[in-house]
């Protein structure tokens, strides 16, 4: 059975960090693509960052790009999301999937995500 855990999530002031982790378990996690999504209520589920977890090929929302950083470890099968001068618009629940078809990475689509986490929550005030 595959899972993936989210933790990481809190409230933080505009232009603070946080670091968000997810653990992936039930999978082989070599030759997939790992990503964080979010959504704020109301709004479509957006991605934020993937990563093909073989050659650590990473890929960005144009809205996150030089403030956000996805990585891994690829022992402890665990990829996390490093998020830098955040803002309040970044305020979502944030969530961790697994795609199977690591070629589809580029396109931070929600839709081609097969596993999903519970989520974390993400509240940034100004």
């Amino acid at each position: 059975q595959v899972q993936l855990a989210e933790s990481g999530g809190g409230s933080v002031q505009a232009g603070g960090s946080l670091r968000l982790s997810c653990v992936v378990s039930g999978i082989t996690y070599s030759g997939r693509c790992m990503g964080w999504f979010r959504q704020a209520p109301g709004k479509e589920r957006e991605g934020v960052a993937t990563i093909y977890t073989s050659y650590g090929y990473t890929y960005y929302a144009d809205s996150v790009k030089g403030r956000f950083t996805i990585s891994q470890d690829n022992a402890k099968k665990t990829v996390f999301l490093q998020m830098n001068s955040l803002k309040p618009e970044d305020t979502s629940m944030y969530y961790c999937a697994v795609n199977l078809q690591p070629y589809l990475c580029a396109d931070l689509r929600a839709s081609d995500y097969e596993y999903w986490g519970q989520g974390t929550q993400v509240t940034v005030s100004s």
